[in-house]
């Protein structure tokens, strides 16, 4: 690719964020008319409309979008890529904040930053649990992580964990004077652990089998806002839990659980890191994104 091509795509990224060739202009230190030309030239080169301009707005076409939506991305990650480089020359410092969900805090984001912690002491890392759907930007929080089909279209996203199952289980005493659940709609004649969310509402269990997907809505005698909690109360029989197969394996190992409804329970989708495009990150950020990112 020429020098003066990249050039063209990098203005042309930023006035499609700005929708401005007043602001592109200004925050790329060119004049509106030379911004203006190198747009026109571009799409005189590809042959195709880029971008609508009235004397009041500035859109994107079809072939704009499609342009923006598959280029923007990677130069990010370019720019990501050399701000990391960066860090090797300067000693990095400053805090990282990530918000998650309980389960990927504690098995994926706190492992991977402990030794990010002890390799460079000038960092710091908080790690805030919430099962909320966080505005990262609003909230001033580095980047989210939630599994991978709930990241928003406008992020960038990074996968950091495998897929994993969910697992149905209970304690064994809990089934003396009950029946086993065979399929999902069972679960409404037993007492369920469920998950509080921030909202008010409870976390549904999902379950897929044979093409079929269903969403239960549970209830029991006890509730929690963490998983930690749910747990307990299943091991002291207080009914059926739905927790990540991880968390719960050495329990099942040792006989102090017991799993059903394995059949309804599908490999899901693994964790995703996601942060905003347009957010310049720090060198501390950069080294965290290649801590955590998910290596098959």
């Amino acid at each position: 690719m020429r020098r003066d091509s990249l050039d063209d795509f990098l203005t042309f990224i930023a006035v499609a964020r700005e929708r401005s060739f007043t602001k592109a202009a200004a925050m790329l230190g060119v004049s509106q008319s030379a911004l203006s030309y190198s747009i026109r030239t571009m799409e005189e080169r590809l042959g195709v409309r880029l971008l609508t301009r009235t004397t009041r707005s500035v859109s994107l076409t079809e072939a704009g979008d499609r342009l923006f939506r598959s280029i923007a991305p990677k130069l990010d990650e370019i720019a990501s890529e050399i701000a990391a480089l960066s860090a090797l020359r300067d000693k990095p410092a400053g805090t990282v904040r990530i918000t998650t969900v309980e389960h990927a805090g504690e098995t994926i984001i706190w492992p991977a930053m402990v030794g990010l912690m002890r390799d460079y002491p000038d960092i710091r890392v908080e790690i805030i649990h919430d099962y909320g759907l966080a505005d990262i930007a609003a909230d001033r929080f580095d980047a989210g992580v939630r599994l991978g089909e709930q990241v928003d279209k406008d992020m960038i996203s990074a996968r950091i964990g495998p897929d994993f199952r969910m697992a149905v289980v209970v304690a064994p005493s809990y089934f003396v004077s009950r029946s086993r659940p065979v399929t999902p709609e069972d679960l409404a004649d037993h007492a369920c652990i469920p998950l509080r969310l921030p909202t008010g509402g409870f976390a549904p269990w999902e379950f897929r089998k044979e093409g079929r997907e269903l969403k239960v809505r549970v209830h029991g005698h006890a509730a929690f806002n963490t998983l930690a909690m749910v747990c307990q109360a299943s091991l002291e029989g207080f009914g059926l839990a739905y927790l990540p197969e991880d968390l719960v394996t050495y329990l099942l190992e040792q006989g102090r659980l017991v799993r059903v409804l394995e059949d309804w329970c599908p490999l899901r989708p693994g964790y995703h890191l996601y942060y905003p495009s347009r957010r310049q990150h720090s060198p501390a950020f950069a080294l965290a994104l290649e801590r955590l990112r998910y290596r098959d």
